[in-house]
């Protein structure tokens, strides 16, 4: 059976979002036209607590984007970003939800990140997700959404990881790019690791 995994396609990773990812409202239509080629589909949510640890505004003096520590692993400092409840926090507007039929969300302990829609990020929690698609037999997983060098990324190689045939819809997906070139890096970890990445108009 073949799974779309919907990434973290949220307000606030969209232009105009407290964690704006350039072009990321693109990902909407090409989400929406892949749709149909799926046989299950569930989407990820980043759901922070107002207090979660990877936010700059904990740390006096910090800036969105530079590195500290978090729960012992490096840990990039965010702007305060998809808060629960908050508009945030919401679905896109315009991306269709009627077929996702489960949502997964991440992100809810303070105390450590998690960019995968799998794991946290030291991979001591699971969301739930992989037992989800095992147990509704799916054996392939596509990846898309926000973004491509962070949730896309890590989202993918857990699947990998967890057993899963995984592909990535690189149109479907944009990167933060804190340093030029990362979602060239994300592409390349991503293809190591086994996943094959293609284009929406590559789906049969």
């Amino acid at each position: 059976m073949r799974a779309l995994i919907l990434v973290d396609i949220q307000n606030d990773f969209l232009p105009g979002g407290a964690l704006a990812v350039r072009r990321g409202d693109e990902v909407v239509p090409v989400a929406n036209r892949v749709q149909p080629g799926f046989d299950l589909i569930v989407a990820t949510q980043d759901w922070h607590p107002p207090d979660h640890g990877s936010f700059a505004s904990r740390y006096p003096g910090r800036k969105p984007g530079e590195l500290s520590e978090l729960a012992g692993l490096p840990q990039v400092l965010w702007p305060d970003h998809c808060v629960q409840g908050s508009i945030g926090a919401a679905f896109a507007p315009g991306l269709q939800m009627n077929r996702v039929e489960a949502i997964f969300r991440k992100g809810t302990d303070p105390a450590i990140d998690s960019y995968s829609g799998f794991f946290d990020n030291g991979h001591r929690k699971s969301t739930g997700l992989g037992d989800y698609l095992k147990g509704r037999g799916a054996d392939e997983v596509s990846v898309l959404g926000l973004a491509t060098d962070y949730c896309v990324k890590f989202t993918a190689l857990d699947a990998r990881q967890l057993g899963f045939r995984v592909f990535c819809f690189e149109d479907g997906s944009r990167g933060v790019e804190l340093a030029p070139g990362d979602v060239a890096r994300a592409i390349a970890d991503m293809r190591e690791a086994g996943v094959q990445v293609v284009r929406s108009s590559d789906l049969k």
